[in-house]
């Protein structure tokens, strides 16, 4: 008898190449809806693989009663409703840890694009405008106070990668961590940061964390990151923030609705802000590990054996 899984979004070919392999795998693809609702009361799912967008919800997972496992190519469990899961007994896997070197390069690298303006300094050269380099305005991050809010795996890595550049780390969190950064309330770490980097779940407390009365404590040249989730942003905030000059520059990989809606446009197309298409784990690297690995924890758990034991999100809640 053979295992089935549902593939709500295209994996890394490694990964599908692991699947296809499989004699006691059958896969199937409910990229859309109207493939999906062909699924559904018609074959006896045993597993979902899903990236970011692909919702997991109850409805979905309802309609399944052998669903042995969710599994979300990734580290974040937006999409996949992790209590309902719990519940019916599903092990929800992801890949803790996985993407942290990559978006801390990629929070890295919008930090630099933004204080040196790299992004019009390459434009105007294409544009052959060679003596727009009379007017550049532009600083090094060396000797600046970074503010990371979450210091995790990720917003550690930050941290390290920014001490050795030279700037001064200190940092928010819901707890207090043995390192060595100065940890600050989150007013006075909004207040004296030359750049702030977002690196937090999205959670009911951390949602519209950064929002109007937030900005207002930044200084004026202050810098916004944000790679970890749109909703933990005010983006209209931002964008006043931006067009008022009360806030230097904007950087992010994340939005709350992705592809962003029409009235996030002022704050896309805003000269100072940076977006980038959700991008920051889909290296070549990263994006195969992620997906290979949660692969391969799936089938470990349809074929009855032990998985990486960090792969279940859940496992706690499954005791």
């Amino acid at each position: 008898m053979k295992h089935k899984i549902l593939l709500l979004e295209t994996i890394a070919d490694d990964a599908m190449e692991i699947l296809s392999r499989a004699e006691d795998i059958e896969t199937f693809t409910g990229y859309d809806e109207t493939s999906l609702r062909n699924i559904i009361g018609n074959e006896s799912i045993n597993g979902i693989i899903t990236r970011g967008k692909g919702q997991v919800n109850e409805t979905l997972i309802s309609a399944f009663p052998d669903l042995k496992t969710i599994t979300r190519c990734g580290v974040g469990l937006d999409n996949v409703d992790v209590m309902f899961a719990s519940k019916r007994k599903i092990k929800v896997v992801n890949a803790p840890g996985s993407n942290s070197a990559t978006i801390a390069e990629h929070t890295i690298s919008l930090m630099l694009m933004l204080q040196r303006n790299l992004y019009q300094s390459v434009n105007e050269v294409k544009a052959g405008n060679w003596d727009w380099r009379k007017e550049f305005k532009g600083d090094e991050i060396n000797g600046k106070t970074l503010g990371i809010l979450g210091l995790g795996n990720i917003g550690k890595r930050v941290a390290k990668i920014a001490e050795a550049m030279g700037m001064n780390v200190v940092y928010w969190n819901l707890v207090k961590e043995n390192v060595p950064y100065q940890f600050l309330a989150l007013t006075e770490v909004l207040k004296t940061s030359d750049i702030v980097t977002l690196h937090l779940p999205l959670t009911p407390e951390t949602e519209n964390l950064i929002n109007g009365e937030s900005l207002k404590l930044m200084k004026p040249t202050a810098i916004l990151i944000n790679t970890a989730r749109g909703g933990i942003i005010d983006q209209k905030a931002v964008a006043v923030a931006l067009a008022n000059s009360s806030l230097a520059g904007f950087g992010a990989d994340v939005l709350i609705e992705e592809p962003p809606r029409k009235e996030d446009e002022e704050l896309i197309n805003h000269p100072s802000a940076l977006i980038t298409a959700h991008v920051g784990s889909l290296t070549a690297r990263t994006y195969t590990e992620m997906c290979v690995n949660t692969v391969r924890n799936t089938l470990a758990i349809l074929r009855g054996k032990q998985p990486e034991k960090r792969s279940i999100f859940n496992h706690q809640l499954l005791i």
